[in-house]
């Protein structure tokens, strides 16, 4: 199964975690590669999707947030959107769109950052938003200080975090087509929770920016960390990871989550959801696909599942609330 270990450091500022997405990670692939109209990823989409899943998983369980983190790359390449979601119980889901062909050796800047114009977002999306409350969310360049591409996720992510909670990072990211795999290893807040959701006061701000890069501990598990290759994140357990690279350390290890409790496969399509895209779209609009064809047809890009409407469908969609008549709900 899936799993998510936390940690700590006896006596240092420093914690880390380590995610495997193994079950929910090859659902989200066969799901794709059941998908008549897309077929599968390509090895390169897969591997930096499943990057992109191991990461917001880790980013969602390093804060207290009641809602959805999504992590999103806008490319200009032929990745044109990768999306992960995670939620605050670890149900999670992933896609991806692309356009044209990929190379098979295609690196992150070749699939997302050709123009160097490609972006990265983090929203936090709250548990039951209410009508004008705003979700949180960061916006960042695929390039670094310089200018110049970066070649990874990780040194993204690195940045972002960098940027928005002032706090060194360290992440070591993986994935094939069994395992979506990532190490995080962060340097601990000067006092209090990190602001991710962009709560924290200007002082703390300025406090944990003052220590970046400063603190010796995190300087040395960090490079530690930084020695883990790729292979060893896909193949080996946790507890041979963290002996080999942290031997010499005092871990603190908190209960490993799995199953239920640990990261699984999870999507919120619904057709009422659904029902509110196409309301969205106006009547003509709808009115326009129905001449076309005799139903609607609209897929879940993350579960693969087919949400049906035909003309008594739409038509209650666009009924005033209260002069509803009973639907169809066809669901494949």
């Amino acid at each position: 199964m899936s799993e998510l270990h936390k940690f700590l450091f006896d006596g240092m500022p420093v914690r880390g975690m380590i995610v495997r997405l193994t079950d929910a990670w090859q659902e989200i692939l066969a799901r794709r590669a059941a998908n008549t109209t897309t077929g599968p990823y390509p090895a390169p989409v897969a591997e930096l999707l499943g990057e992109m899943t191991a990461a917001a998983t880790l980013m969602q369980s390093n804060i207290k947030f009641n809602g959805s983190l999504i992590l999103q790359i806008f490319g200009d390449g032929p990745v044109k959107v990768a999306v992960a979601e995670v939620q605050a119980d670890l149900g999670l889901r992933s896609t991806a769109t692309m356009v044209g062909e990929l190379p098979a050796d295609a690196r992150f800047p070749d699939m997302v950052n050709v123009q160097n114009k490609g972006r990265c977002a983090i929203t936090l999306e709250p548990k039951g938003r209410v009508p004008g409350q705003q979700p949180y969310q960061g916006v960042v360049p695929l390039f670094g200080d310089d200018g110049q591409k970066l070649g990874k996720l990780s040194e993204v992510l690195q940045h972002y975090m960098l940027q928005s909670e002032q706090l060194d990072t360290t992440l070591v990211l993986a994935a094939d087509d069994k395992v979506a795999a990532g190490l995080l290893i962060q340097r601990l807040p000067v006092k209090g929770e990190g602001n991710l959701e962009g709560t924290a006061g200007i002082d703390l701000n300025l406090a944990n920016q003052d220590e970046i890069g400063r603190n010796e501990d995190y300087n040395r598990i960090s490079i530690l960390a930084s020695t883990l290759t790729r292979d060893e994140l896909l193949t080996l357990d946790v507890e041979t990871i963290l002996r080999r690279l942290f031997w010499e350390e005092k871990v603190l290890r908190f209960q490993p989550q799995v199953g239920a409790l640990g990261p699984h496969f999870a999507c919120n399509c619904s057709r009422e959801r659904v029902a509110q895209m196409i309301r969205g779209l106006g009547v003509e609009e709808a009115e326009g696909i129905l001449a076309e064809r005799s139903d609607i047809e609209v897929g879940c890009d993350f579960c693969g599942k087919q949400y049906r409407f035909d003309a008594v469908d739409a038509a209650q969609i666009f009924r005033p609330p209260g002069n509803q008549l009973p639907g169809s709900p066809t669901v494949q």
